[in-house]
Formats: C-alpha cells, structure tokens, sequence
C-alpha cells in the first residue's frame, strides 16, 4: 500500500466517546465532537481545618465548572493530513495553558504552530490574543476558522489565523509585523516525520530568535514506539531526532517539563506524552 493511501487515527477516539450528531460545516465526512473539560477554580479553596482543597479529575456534567470544545475534524487521515485531526498532546498543551494562566499577558500575544483543528488556540484565546497558524493543506485554515467560530463562546481575546509554513525558509511579511507582540509559542503533535520536524525547529529556532521580547516555545508530543531489528528493542526514532534537532541549535535551551500539574481536559494522559520548553539562550 502506497504512503499516500495508508489511513491512521488518532488513539482518543477509542479511549472516550466524544463524537456527537451535530452536522459539520466544511466536510460532509467530518465528525463533531465535544472535549469536555473543567475550568480552573478562580481561587485557592480550603476546608475547614485550613487544608488545601485538591481538586479532583472528574468529569460532571453537574460541575458549575464544566465546559466543552465542539470540535469538526477528521476521524482517520493519510499521514501528511494528521492535522486535520485531534492528538493526545493538543489536550495536554490546553491544561498547561490553564496551568499556567496567570503568567500569560493580555497585552502579548500566544503563536501556535502547526494548529491542527484549533483546539488548543481557542483555550488559549480566552487569556490572551492568539495568532493560530498552519500550511493550508487540506482546507485546515478553514476548518480552523470554523472551529474558532463554534467557540466563540469560550473567547475573551480574538483569534487571527495565518498560514505559516516551516518549510519556507522566509516568514510572511505578516509574521514579521506580529512578532514584536509574541512571548508564547505553542505547538503540538507536529513530530511525526524528520524532515517536517527538522524544519519545525529551524522555525523556531529563528522565531525565539527575534528579540524583544524574550520568547518561550511549549511543545507537546507522544513519543510513537517501533520495534528494530537493529537495535532489537523498542525505540522513538521521530521523538528522538527531535531532540537531535534541538540538541544541534547552540543558541537554544531546553528542558523537559514534568507532567504533574493538574488535568483539566478528559483524556488519559498516557506516559508516552511529553512537553518540551524551549527558548533562546541569549536574552537581548
């Protein structure tokens, strides 16, 4: 079977029932579904004894918190299309930007790379104006613009979508303008064939770059399994020369960013998944 005809599907459409009867909008073979999640509590909570209330992981549609991301996209896809579908590491990246909410700036900008279906985007937007890009490959910008509009509920700051295309060694007059404005980079699930991810960090690599500000860069992604006959074991070769990647940039600094912050989207957080920060080693 050629590469070109050979489907695959994402691992969360088994593990949870989130699909729905709504009609999509741009593709008549599209699923809808729901990603419920739950929304950070506002303040701290104690009980009685003055102990600090642990929030818990589960998912009540009674919860005054609970919430949803209707979401058009995919269900199996050829592999150069994958974006068109929902990954484990877009619900990661989107509890991390919960986690992390008091730090983003409604005066800056998020950059997400590789957005996909513009899951993560439109979490992102109810903090801080996010610009959401990706190659428009298989109507994706539309089917982001549509998704965004779906969401408009969850949105306090606006979503401009761009194309941005790692393998164009030359950003679009448009970035250049939006660059000065960017302190946050988001991408997620764009490590799955070397030479896209191999001109996933030289884009970032010249985006970190462009100071000021000082940018962090955010990359969630699974670490996909193979068995060799050469090394006779199970490795990640895409997982692993993404870090041969980064470890080649003398001018970045990364570090990995241990999984132990709260889950506010339902899906299994599987030891596969992984989230990477990286920025600049020089501040100007």
């Amino acid at each position: 079977m050629d590469d070109e005809d050979y489907k695959v599907s994402s691992e969360i459409y088994s593990e949870f029932d989130y699909r729905t009867t709504i009609e999509p909008k741009l593709n008549k073979n599209d699923l809808v579904s729901r990603f419920p999640f739950k929304w950070p509590p506002k303040l701290a909570q104690t009980d009685n004894d003055g102990d600090l209330v642990v929030d818990r992981s589960d998912f009540n549609e009674q919860d005054s918190r609970a919430e949803f991301v209707e979401i058009e996209h995919s269900g199996s896809t050829v592999l150069g299309l994958v974006g068109l579908q929902v990954w484990r590491g877009a619900l990661l990246l989107a509890d991390w930007l919960f986690h992390i909410r008091k730090l983003l700036k409604n005066n800056s900008v998020i950059l997400e790379l590789g957005s996909g279906v513009g899951l993560t985007s439109i979490i992102g937007a109810h903090y801080a104006p996010v610009v959401c890009t990706d190659v428009n490959k298989g109507e994706i910008l539309k089917l982001i613009e549509s998704n965004v509009a779906r969401n408009s509920h969850l949105l306090v700051y606006p979503v401009k979508i761009v194309e941005l295309d790692f393998t164009q060694t030359e950003f679009t007059q448009e970035i250049k303008d939006l660059l000065p404005n960017i302190e946050v980079i988001l991408a997620a699930d764009v490590v799955y064939d070397d030479e896209i991810t191999l001109a996933f960090v030289n884009t970032l690599q010249r985006l970190l770059s462009h100071q000021p500000p000082h940018k962090y860069a955010y990359v969630a992604l699974e670490k996909r399994y193979v068995f060799t006959i050469s090394d006779c074991d199970s490795v990640a070769p895409c997982y692993d020369y993404f870090l041969e990647c980064l470890r080649n940039k003398d001018d970045l600094v990364a570090e990995e960013i241990d999984l132990n912050f709260p889950q506010f989207f339902e899906y299994n957080r599987v030891r596969e998944l992984v989230l990477w920060k990286v920025c600049s080693k020089y501040k100007k």
